[in-house]
């Protein structure tokens, strides 16, 4: 049974848990305080009222003081959210991986949770039908987010002193066949950008700065007219647009904190970037009361920020239409990363352009191409030494 005690102008409900495998009494608290204005009768009747339905949330307890699996995922959602732990388009995510998660381990004891249980979840994330929309199974990828969500609600338990290790530690998942990223050449790149001059202003300045900037999709989405300097070409990265089924369009921090970052725009794109705001403050007069000051650069027809998928609908709509390979918006940052390695530019100076939050991430990602720079390099000098240069 609940038990009640007033403390200044709040109350303290406790309900108790049972008992943890260490003997110990396990305690769930919640404080509820009384609006101004309520009466004593009234506000007598109501705290009964608090502790009655946190008693009954407290009846997911199970024997032994643990929690199911469902409960205490909830719970780690809500903390997350409230202290602001995880992006949210982080948390939008794990919350998609809910139902299959629940189906299989949500009724289990948080303590009665084995490697065991969690690795056949996973198995059978592979097999076939269990993707609807290709009738194949779920791609490592994906099986790896089912266990990385599995994981982190385990490692909260850890901390409510629940369980005292993490089963999806002893979890395997197959190895995924890493896929060659479809990047353009330089000599598509070339083409790709000399068809865009006939395009939109709006799309030429978004894929200008995509190719020579390397900038990801949320960060040129997030970019406002104060970030870019039009006289010295000093553009500042400092937030990100994103979208959420939830929140629809809005602004959130970069990505890491390495992300935040400044970079010199080359001539051809200030050129585009002019015009284009030009023809964006022809449009804002032209629309007057209709158009909405988000000082964005890419917006919809009446000034909102642009929606995160138009980009990459129109990227592929033009590359068909114009017999372009269909690459993805990140294939830019790509091809950035690789033209500046090829030309020899440091790791760290690769991975502070483009706002990776430390130089391993850039050499993990890129390795194959500081190999081949490597390579090419050591062959320079064999060539001089050889005298080839002279030849």
């Amino acid at each position: 049974m609940a038990s009640i005690k007033k403390r200044g102008d709040s109350y303290t409900i406790t309900v108790s848990g049972g008992y943890d495998s260490k003997g110990k009494q396990v305690r769930q608290y919640m404080t509820w305080t009384p609006p101004k204005g309520m009466t004593e009768g009234k506000i007598e009747k109501e705290v009964k009222r608090q502790a009655l339905l946190f008693e009954e949330k407290c009846k997911d307890l199970v024997i032994g003081g643990s929690v199911k699996f469902e409960t205490l995922a909830d719970e780690w959602f809500d903390m997350v959210e409230s202290k602001k732990l995880l992006r949210p388009r982080t948390i939008d995510r794990m919350k998609e991986l809910r139902d299959r998660t629940y189906t299989a381990i949500g009724h289990l004891p948080v303590n009665k949770i084995t490697a065991r249980h969690i690795q056949k979840f996973i198995d059978n994330l592979a097999e076939s039908g269990v993707n609807k929309r290709t009738g194949g199974g779920l791609s490592a990828k994906t099986q790896k987010h089912h266990l990385d969500f599995i994981s982190d609600v385990l490692k909260y338990a850890i901390d409510c002193r629940l369980i005292e290790n993490n089963p999806c530690t002893r979890v395997k998942i197959a190895n995924e066949q890493t896929k060659e990223r479809e990047v353009y050449t330089v000599e598509e790149a070339q083409a790709f950008l000399e068809k865009l001059k006939d395009e939109p202003l709006k799309y030429q300045a978004f894929f200008f700065l995509a190719a020579y900037g390397g900038l990801r999709r949320g960060e040129l989405l997030g970019l406002e007219w104060k970030d870019i300097d039009l006289s010295t070409g000093v553009t500042n990265i400092s937030r990100t647009s994103l979208y959420t089924s939830s929140r629809g369009v809005f602004t959130d921090t970069t990505k890491t904190k390495g992300s935040q970052r400044s970079i010199i725009a080359a001539d051809s794109v200030i050129s585009v970037l002019k015009q284009y705001k030009l023809w964006q403050t022809e449009e804002r007069l032209r629309l007057g009361s209709k158009w909405h000051n988000t000082d964005r650069l890419f917006t919809t027809w009446d000034g909102r920020p642009m929606c995160d998928t138009a980009p990459g609908t129109w990227l592929k709509k033009f590359c068909v239409q114009n017999g372009f390979r269909v690459v993805n918006i990140h294939s830019f940052r790509h091809l950035y990363a690789s033209l500046m390695i090829s030309a020899g530019v440091d790791v760290k100076t690769v991975s502070a352009v483009l706002g990776h939050s430390n130089a391993s991430t850039t050499l993990n990602i890129y390795a194959h191409a500081f190999a081949e720079a490597k390579a090419t390099a050591t062959n320079a000098v064999a060539d001089i030494l050889d005298g080839k240069k002279h030849a």
